[in-house]
Parts: C-alpha cells; sequence; structure tokens
C-alpha cells in the first residue's frame, strides 16, 4: 500500500510539472522566483515607510508635549546675529617697542599673503580663520618676547655660544687627526670618511647624544625639527589653541618645514658661507700674497681649475684691448701677472694629479740658501725659542738651555728688586736690604744648586774652575744680577760652537719649520751669520723670561710668625673712569723684644687674586684648602655684595696666617710678608696674566674629549667672555701642539698682540657689543633686513639658481684669501705664521662640508632654546632626541664591555 501512494505522488507530481512546463515555458520557475523576491521586498519598503512616518509623528507629539513652542522673534534675532558681519579687533603690540613692532607686523603680513592666503581663498572666503591665525602667531610672539626680555643673554652671547663654536671645531680637528694617521690616502680624502670620524668624536665627547642621523638623515631631520617645533608652541600659545589639533600640527608644519628647515638649508649652504665671509671683510683689500699662498696650498683641483679659467679670460680680454701709448705699459703689467698666477695654479695641478706632495725633510732644498738667524735671537725670540728646545731636548742640551734662560730671568728680577730697594730708600720707607740680601741669595743657591752643583742633575758641563769660583762669591759675597755672568757667557760659547747644538739645528727640519712660522721661506730677508755680519733679524722678540725671585727663595718661621692682619675697612675709588673696590688692611707684627709694629696697606680684590695664582702654583697642596671668594662681573660695587666679599676675604686672610698653616709651609711666609707691606704690590704673575689666566686651567681635565669651557677655573668667575675667546683661540690656532713652556708664557704673547690692553677693557668691550647687539634698535634691523631679503619691495623673493660648479670654486678661493689678508702680522710674530695659516683655513675647511654645519646649526639652535627656557628639561630632552642614533648604542655598548672587563 506505501509503495503504490509514494508512486501515485511522484506520477501526479511529474505530470504537474511537466503540464506547467507546457503550459508556461521552459523558463517559468525563474520568473516565479523573481515575483517572489519582488513580494517580499515591496513589503519591506512599505513597513520602513510607514514606520518612518509613524516615528517621527511620534517623536514631534513628545517635543511638543515637553518643551514649548519658539517664538517668532527669537528666531529673527538669531538669523540677523548670523548675517551680520561680527569685527575682530587685533592688537598689534608684540614686543613693547614700536620701532620692532612695525617690521615684524609687515613679517606677518607678507607670510599670511604668500603663505596661507594664496591656496586658502581657493577654499572659503571666510577670513575668520586667517584673522585667528594671525592672533595665534601674534600670542606666540608676545610670549617669545616676554620670555626674551627675562632672560641674560651676554652669557649665551659670549661663553655658550663661543664653547658651542670652539667644541665644534675640537670635535673637527680631531676627526682630521683620526684620518691623517690612515695610510689609505683614499681614504683621508673621501667626505664619508670624514663624517664618520666627526660624528665617532662627537659621541666620544658628548657620550650620550650623537647628531649624526638627525644630519645625513632628511627625513630625520624633519622629525627632529618637528619634535622641537611641538614643545615650543606648548611652551608660547595659549592652552586653548594648543588643544586645537588642526592649529596646533598646521603651525607646526609652517614652523618646521617652512621656517626652519629652509633657515638651516640655507646657513649650512657651504657657498652661501663663503659669500658671507667675503661680505663681512668687504672692507679689506685684496692681499695679492695671501692670494698666492692660497694657491700654493690648496688641495683642490677644481678650485685650480676654476681660477685658471678665469685667467684665461682675463688674459684674452686683455689681449683684445686696442690701448694707446699711455695704458700699453699698465696693460702688459697685468698680462705677465696673470700669466704667473697661471703658471702657478698648472704647477700646483700637476703636482696634484701625480701624488708627489714636498715633505719638511724636502722643502730647504726647494728654497736653496736659506736664511740664518743668530742664536741670540733665537733665545729671545718666543716662536724661535720653541724649536730650538725641541731641537735640544732629544740633543741632551736642554739643561743648558734651561740654565742660559733662568739666568736671564734672575738677573732681570734682581735688577729690579734692587732698583725697588733703591727707590724704597730715597723715599724713606722702611725696607729691609737683609730681607731683599736675603731672597737674593736665596734665588741665587736655588739656580746652583738646580744646574751647577754636584747633586744637579742634570748637571751643566762647564770647567770646574768656574764653578768653583761661583761657589766661593755665593759664600763671601751678596749676590749681584751679574754673578752668574761667567758660566753663561760660557753656556752660550758652547750651544753657539758646538756641532751638536746650534750649527747642527740650522741644518734640521725644525729649523726649516722655524722659518716658516716666521715666514721668512718665501724671500729670505737675513743672510748674515752669527757672528753679526749682514742684516739684523727683524722679528718681533718679547724680551727675556722673568723668573719670579719668589720661585726660589725660602724664609725663616721665627721672623713671620708673629704677624696678624685683618681687613677694617673697605671703599669704591675711581682712577681715570674705572670704579674699583679698595680694602683696608691693618697688619700687626710682633717683634722678638716685645714691641710691634702697626701699619695699614691698601689692596684691590684684583691683588689678592694675583697673590692666590702665585703661592697656589707654587705650593699646589695649598689648592684644596685656601679657597678665594669668586669674582663677580655685574654689579659688583654693591653694597651688600663688597660686605660679604670683605668677610670672605678676612676668612681667607686668617686661614693663611693660622700657625698651623705657617708650621707646615713655612716657605709660604715670605709671599705673605711681601703682600701685606706697606707699599704699591707688585704683581709676581703679572697684570695680564692675572686678568687672563692660563689657557688649561683644570690639569685633571683631558682636553680632547669634553667641551672647551669645561677648562675655565670655578673658583674665577670673572672676564669669562675673555677667557673663552682666549680657548678659541687656543682650539684654531691648536697651541697645544706646542711644548710647555710657550703654553707658560702664552701671556706675554698674548699681551704684545693686543698691546698691553688690560683684559677688563676688552671684557668690558665684548660685553658692551653684546648689549648693543641685542638692543632695540638692531633688533629692529635685524627684522628689516630680513624683511627685505625675503621680500624686496614687498615681493617674495624667488628662489636663486644654484651657482655653477667654477663660480663656487672661486668663491672658495675668494674667501679663504680674504680670511688669511686680514690677520694681523702682531699674530703672526706671536703665535708663528705656517701656525696661523693652519688655524685660519682648519675652520674654513670645517665650513666646507653641509652635515657638518647642520650639526652646528642644531647646537646653536640647541643653547639658544636652553637658554630661553632655562626653568625647563631641555637638556633632557635633547638627550632622547639623539639618544636613538646607532652610534650612542655602540659606544654605549662598548663602554659596559670595558666596565664587565
Amino acid at each position: 500500500m506505501f509503495a503504490e501512494a509514494s508512486l501515485s505522488i511522484w506520477g501526479w507530481g511529474g505530470l504537474g510539472v511537466v503540464l506547467f512546463l507546457i503550459t508556461f515555458g521552459p523558463f517559468a520557475i525563474f520568473y516565479l522566483a523573481f515575483y517572489i523576491l519582488c513580494f517580499i521586498g515591496g513589503g519591506f519598503v512599505v513597513l520602513l515607510l510607514f514606520g518612518k512616518i509613524n516615528s517621527e509623528k511620534h517623536l514631534e507629539r513628545c517635543e511638543h508635549s515637553f518643551l514649548p513652542s519658539t517664538q517668532m522673534a527669537i528666531l529673527k534675532v538669531l538669523e540677523e546675529i548670523k548675517s551680520e558681519s561680527k569685527p575682530i579687533k587685533i592688537d598689534r603690540r608684540l614686543t613693547g617697542s614700536s620701532i620692532i613692532d612695525e617690521p615684524l607686523q609687515q613679517v606677518i603680513q607678507f607670510a599670511l599673503r604668500d603663505y596661507i592666503q594664496y591656496w586658502y581663498y581657493t577654499l572659503s572666503d571666510d577670513e575668520t580663520f586667517l584673522l585667528e591665525i594671525r592672533q595665534t602667531v601674534q600670542n606666540a610672539l608676545v610670549e617669545f618676547s616676554t620670555r626674551s626680555k627675562e632672560v641674560d643673554w651676554q652669557p649665551y652671547f659670549t661663553t655658550r655660544l663661543v664653547d658651542d663654536f670652539a667644541t665644534h671645531l675640537r670635535v673637527f680637528r680631531k676627526a682630521q687627526e683620526r684620518l691623517n694617521e690612515r695610510e689609505d690616502p683614499k681614504q683621508r680624502d673621501a667626505p664619508d670618511e670624514l663624517l664618520d670620524s666627526f660624528f665617532e668624536a662627537e659621541v666620544e665627547m658628548e657620550r650620550k647624544i650623537c647628531r649624526d642621523v638627525v644630519c645625513t638623515s632628511r627625513k630625520d631631520e624633519e622629525g627632529y625639527l618637528r619634535d622641537l617645533c611641538e614643545v615650543l608652541l606648548y611652551l608660547l600659545l595659549p592652552p586653548g589653541d594648543f588643544h586645537d589639533k588642526n592649529m596646533r600640527y598646521f603651525l607646526r608644519e609652517v614652523l618646521a618645514r617652512g621656517v626652519l628647515l629652509p633657515l638651516i638649508n640655507q646657513l649650512s649652504d657651504p657657498d652661501y658661507i663663503n659669500q658671507f665671509i667675503i661680505w663681512m671683510i668687504r672692507d679689506s683689500s685684496c692681499n695679492y700674497e695671501a692670494f698666492l699662498n692660497i694657491l700654493k696650498l690648496t688641495d683642490k683641483v677644481a678650485e685650480l681649475e676654476a681660477v685658471k679659467d678665469k685667467v684665461l679670460e682675463e688674459l684674452q680680454y686683455l689681449r683684445s684691448l686696442d690701448t694707446g701709448a699711455d695704458d700699453i705699459n699698465f696693460i702688459k703689467n697685468q698680462i705677465n701677472s696673470l700669466l704667473f698666477v697661471k703658471k702657478v695654479c698648472e704647477t700646483r695641478i700637476q703636482r696634484l694629479q701625480s701624488g708627489k706632495e714636498v715633505d719638511a725633510l724636502k722643502l730647504a732644498a726647494n728654497f736653496g740658501k736659506l736664511c740664518v738667524i743668530p742664536l741670540e735671537h733665537i733665545l729671545v725670540h718666543n716662536i724661535a725659542l720653541q724649536f730650538f728646545m725641541d731641537y735640544m731636548q732629544p740633543m741632551g742640551g736642554q739643561a743648558i738651555l734651561f740654565f742660559w734662560l733662568t739666568v736671564e730671568g734672575y738677573r732681570v728680577t734682581a735688577q729690579q728688586q734692587l732698583e725697588v730697594l733703591q727707590s724704597s730708600q730715597r723715599d724713606g720707607k722702611r725696607q729691609s736690604s737683609q730681607t731683599t740680601k736675603g731672597l737674593l741669595r736665596a734665588a741665587a743657591l736655588g739656580v746652583y744648586d738646580q744646574y751647577l752643583s754636584e747633586k744637579a742633575s742634570p748637571r751643566v758641563q762647564v770647567d770646574e774652575a768656574s764653578v768653583t769660583r761661583l761657589a766661593q762669591k755665593l759664600n763671601k759675597e751678596d749676590p749681584t744680577p751679574e754673578i752668574f755672568d761667567e758660566i753663561q757667557k760660557k753656556v752660550y760659547d758652547m750651544m753657539l760652537r758646538d756641532e751638536r747644538f746650534y750649527p747642527s739645528f740650522k741644518q734640521h727640519p725644525l729649523y726649516v719649520r722655524m722659518l716658516a712660522e716666521l715666514d721668512m721661506l718665501k724671500e729670505p730677508s737675513f743672510r748674515g751669520s752669527e757672528d753679526g755680519d749682514g742684516e739684523s733679524f727683524n722679528g718681533s722678540p718679547t724680551g727675556s723670561i722673568n723668573l719670579s725671585l719668589d720661585d726660589l727663595c725660602s724664609g725663616s718661621v721665627d721672623e713671620y710668625a708673629q704677624l696678624h692682619a685683618f681687613i677694617s675697612d673697605t671703599g669704591v675709588c675711581n682712577d681715570h673712569g674705572k670704579t674699583y673696590a679698595l680694602y683696608t688692611i691693618t697688619v700687626i707684627r710682633k717683634n722678638s723684644d716685645g714691641s710691634e709694629d702697626v701699619w695699614k696697606t691698601y689692596r684691590r680684590y684684583s691683588d689678592f687674586h694675583d697673590f692666590h695664582m702665585r703661592i697656589t702654583e707654587q705650593f699646589e697642596s695649598l689648592g684644596p684648602i685656601l679657597k678665594l671668594p669668586g669674582k663677580k662681573t655685574f654689579n659688583n660695587m654693591d653694597r651688600e655684595f663688597l660686605e660679604k666679599r670683605k668677610k670672605d676675604l678676612n676668612a681667607y686672610l686668617q686661614l693663611l696666617l693660622n700657625p698651623e698653616m705657617v708650621k707646615g709651609c713655612p716657605v709660604l711666609i715670605p709671599y705673605v710678608y711681601d703682600f701685606l707691606e706697606n707699599k704699591a704690590y707688585s704683581k709676581g704673575k703679572g697684570d695680564f696674566a692675572r686678568k687672563v689666566p692660563p689657557l688649561i686651567a683644570k690639569s685633571d681635565i683631558d682636553p680632547e674629549h669634553c667641551r672647551v669651557s669645561a677648562q675655565l677655573d670655578d673658583n674665577v668667575d670673572d672676564n669669562i667672555p675673555l677667557r673663552v675667546m682666549l680657548l678659541l683661540m687656543d682650539e684654531v690656532f691648536d697651541l697645544k701642539e706646542r711644548n710647555q713652556w710657550l703654553r707658560r708664557n702664552i701671556k706675554n704673547l698674548l699681551q704684545q698682540l693686543i698691546k698691553a690692553t688690560y683684559g677688563d677693557t676688552i671684557n668690558r668691550k665684548i660685553v658692551d657689543h653684546v648689549d648693543y647687539m641685542t638692543s632695540p634698535e638692531q633688533v629692529s634691523d635685524y627684522v628689516k633686513r630680513f624683511r627685505d631679503s625675503y621680500w624686496p619691495n614687498g615681493i617674495l623673493a624667488e628662489t636663486p639658481p644654484r651657482r655653477d660648479k667654477s663660480l663656487r670654486m672661486r668663491t672658495r678661493v675668494a674667501a679663504k684669501t680674504t680670511l688669511l689678508g686680514i690677520m694681523p702680522d702682531e699674530l703672526k710674530h706671536i703665535i708663528g705664521a705656517e701656525t696661523t695659516r693652519k688655524g685660519i683655513l682648519r675652520v674654513f675647511d670645517m665650513f666646507q662640508h653641509q652635515p657638518l654645519n647642520r650639526r652646528l646649526a642644531c647646537v646653536f639652535l640647541e643653547g639658544f632654546l636652553e637658554t630661553l627656557f632655562p626653568q625647563y628639561k631641555f637638556p633632557e630632552l635633547f638627550v632622547k632626541l639623539h639618544s636613538r642614533s646607532p652610534r650612542v648604542l655602540r659606544y654605549s655598548q662598548k663602554l659596559r664591555s670595558l666596565h664587565k672587563r
């Protein structure tokens, strides 16, 4: 039954399908499905529309049931308010100085016009956005101006800026030295190798910072500038403007990519720097001698080719002129000069291309007969004496040379002491002749023991009879300035005649280098002999070396032990327009018979400082014990400050005269007695030396692995601008390469350069110049110059086309020539012509590498921000920004591995 029913269903079903297909056709099934879908879709649409209409009606009923209907008058007022234009008033005051605000407002207007308005008006006519941008910029400038007024810019411009530049130069010099140590010439000349060496030296000095990524990668540099700009906007903008992301990002991009990046690009361009050098020294006349020196010293074939092409162009022009009889001689002279320059260029190009450089050993042969400098002139000329010292040391003659110099110093100092004694006796002043003679005897015995006695090491080898006669004189007679003359003359003859010394020195490469430093290799101007025939050496001798008697003296403790002193009063004096503080010291000396001598002496703080320098230099153990109160550059005449200094100086004197101090250092007493005597204080280190301390003040600092300013003495804080400038000079001309004798006497050399101008005067001039540079008038002039250079006649200047290589190379030569041409002859006489040339060319070469210039611009920018915002942790921020460098990571790993060992 079940099978028959199933067969019946399938049969009738199949019959129905067949009849359906016959009736409606083969595609009827598709039509049926389509009709069903349309039916379902239509139902959903009807439900949607019905629900929407009912929902709106329901919401409208709910709204009217809870809120009263809005009156038509309010709607009308709202429409009028919307249609009414709202005037926005902008305060045009920015810095508080009208002479600055006026050009600055023009700069803002031009910047908005040329960088924003030209594209904004294509999007909208509503000026609200532009006005808000202007208001935001002005708010930032007002905040910037306010903070600038609160900052003392003198330390930045006189110390931080110079220190940053000098440190940058130090790193560059170290990079050059590392390259010169490499054997492969190709590696030494490769720019990439120099950059690697530079940034390796930077990370060794900074330890946690390396700016290689920022200076060599455009993407990283833009990211670095964006980060800085965002921090600046946070500090300068009102909170509402800063938290507006659109406004903040917009200003950040404009400031980073529209202002800072183009400025760094321009300032770091070597060609722009060369043009700026020429413009800065445009008033100086062209030095033909310096020009030829540059051509002979350059190692760039491109520079020589550019000059040669220009010479050929000028020759062609001169030969084409139709001249009369009056001009023919002038034209011929010009042609001959140009032909000579062309020959110099061709010779130098050939030498560079062949790779044959003349070393110091072959230099003398190229000049033929060298000029001869007498020994007597070498001994009194600082530059020549330095080379002679360097020669005498390996030859075993340094002892006799130092003996001769020490005797010269003894003679000069003894004469001065005797003159002071005679002068005081003529004036009726009380001064013990026995004390002076005792000091002279102690000094003479010190010279004898150091160089001539049997225990001297090394001992000056002269005939024993002369030494015996000298010993007898020292025992029986009062020493005179001429007591060593006999032996000194024999020592001089030994240096002059002995083949090991002066005669061989004239054949040594050091002699040739000495002539180069004296600038006497070009055209020998002296052809005399050591006997005095010929012209005299017209160098720039600075006199003998002054050896202070106090360096060798010793005194009796009993004679000075009962000495007491205290500062009883202080006042302010004015001498020829110079104001200084004067301290009255009351001195009490108890004599052996019970009587007392009381007197007053007057000393300036500079006298205290000079005295402190003398004793701490002679007795190094006193340095940690005696602390002289520091100086103050500004407001040092304030009454409260003078009273505090009086108290500190009193404490200094009491510690100095403490019985335990006297017992522990008895040889110190003659110095103290001389300082407290009622007489004009004779500065043992010299006035210039007091004002300009040694260039390296901290012996425990490795100068090659620290910033230049780290060498400043913390105990002395006056005259910082001048002292930092001297450190810069030390770095530019690499005076550390000189022997220690010359470095100890560098103060005398610099004194010759500035012609005995006091350091206070120079320091004051530097400070006054900084004040002038930061005055409102000068700032206004800077803004005007910026405006006129970027918008001449109110129109945005076009980007100048890149100058061709030949013109850039000629600009390099012109810039180097200009720099060498302005170097004073006095400087060449002091540190040497060759050293001067090398120093100037080192500075010039440093500016010819754009990545390094970008690094210097970043350093200046960071120093500026640290000075402007001292209360914020900008140094830590810079460490975070620059510590991403792979070099910092490698250096840190290297240090950790060394510590583990």
